[in-house]
């Protein structure tokens, strides 16, 4: 919740969803399960870092909009925050912004959770996965011109409620695909933006008490004059570290638009090095290629919305499809509210979080 802004439509979806995770979290806990090994979870606090007269300003206001919320913010003076993270390079113009109610979930193990709990529900014909069966086309009614299955190649899957497209930065592409023989358009203007993420395994050279990620995280300031095989991808790179439940240092990220390249860019992740050894004194003394043997680089594509909001709604025009799209590098964080928030909407009841502000307009849908 720390890089999220009050009173804005994705504070109240990350909030929604927050609540949905830690209740989650708890139920685990009450059938005897630890969150800790199903989810990672853990409770870790957020801090993010200013280093300047204007961030530390920006820091204060941040937290006083917080606190209105109900949340039990801090600013942390550069006394304080050195208490807080002795490892951390601090100076008099340090500041940060505080707030022990963030928690961390590992992606890997919770997706991993996720799928065996809804295995669950397989024997009650409530669930079932279509692995390596890609999507052909959609199947419409005669009658009212809903959608009434989705083609893929081995199966027809029949609707009886509703279809939903989560397809990440792949959406748009799918819904022009399917939508084309309709003369219909649907323009999603969702676009990869490609990540990478360093793990350093068991990496205990590094105290870190809690997740930290600088200011300019906010505004994911573009580099230049970085030597790289692609100059137009507007690179971003800001300093985020924190530590998983097995003891792996995460460090991060990238943002950049490179299409669907999912390669190694190793100038990227040596300027990911350089700029996290600036926040971190004691990382500038190890070499990242002495590294190789405990260090993994994870690589993904974030679906990217210009507006900075996903796309969650009904399609116009078709009124059993929904989409759930573009939540960049929110998504798994974000992904509980999201489900509730369709859920709602295709069983008609009233949601939790306003929906307007994530709606599919109808300006993006030509006839």
């Amino acid at each position: 919740m720390i890089n999220k802004t009050p009173g804005t439509a994705t504070w109240d979806l990350a909030w929604r969803s927050h609540q949905l995770w830690t209740t989650l979290a708890q139920s685990l806990e009450e059938q005897g399960l630890d969150p800790t090994v199903e989810l990672g979870w853990k409770k870790s606090g957020s801090l993010l870092i200013g280093r300047s007269d204007a961030e530390s300003d920006m820091l204060k206001e941040r937290v006083k909009q917080l606190c209105e919320t109900g949340l039990n913010a801090e600013y942390l003076s550069s006394s304080d925050l050195l208490k807080e993270e002795p490892d951390l390079l601090v100076d008099q113009n340090s500041a940060a912004a505080f707030l022990p109610v963030d928690c961390q979930l590992d992606a890997h193990r919770t997706v991993e959770y996720i799928e065996k709990a809804n295995r669950n529900f397989a024997s009650e014909g409530r669930y079932v996965e279509f692995y390596n069966d890609p999507v052909k086309c959609f199947i419409r009614s005669d009658g009212n011109g809903e959608v009434k299955a989705v083609q893929t190649f081995k199966n027809t899957l029949h609707s009886k409620k509703a279809v939903i497209v989560a397809a990440g930065c792949w959406t748009g592409g799918l819904i022009q695909d399917l939508f084309k023989n309709w003369g219909m358009e649907l323009h999603v203007p969702v676009r990869p933006r490609k990540g990478h993420l360093l793990v350093l395994q068991n990496f205990n050279f590094l105290a870190l008490n809690h997740g930290v990620m600088e200011a300019d995280y906010l505004s994911h300031p573009t580099i230049s004059g970085l030597e790289s095989s692609d100059c137009e991808k507007d690179l971003s790179v800001s300093m985020v570290a924190s530590v998983d439940t097995a003891g792996n240092l995460l460090l991060g990220s990238s943002r950049e638009f490179v299409g669907f390249n999912t390669d190694l860019d190793k100038s990227v992740v040596s300027y990911m090095w350089r700029r996290v050894g600036e926040f971190f004194p004691k990382l500038k003394t190890i070499s990242l290629s002495d590294l190789n043997a405990s260090t993994k680089v994870r690589i993904g594509l974030r679906p990217y919305m210009p507006d900075g909001k996903p796309v969650i709604g009904p399609v116009p025009g078709l009124s059993n499809v929904y989409l759930a799209a573009g939540h960049e590098g929110s998504g798994l964080s974000l992904a509980l509210g999201t489900a509730e928030m369709i859920v709602e909407m295709v069983l008609g009841h009233q949601g939790k979080v306003d929906t307007t502000s994530f709606a599919v307009q109808q300006a993006l849908v030509k006839i």
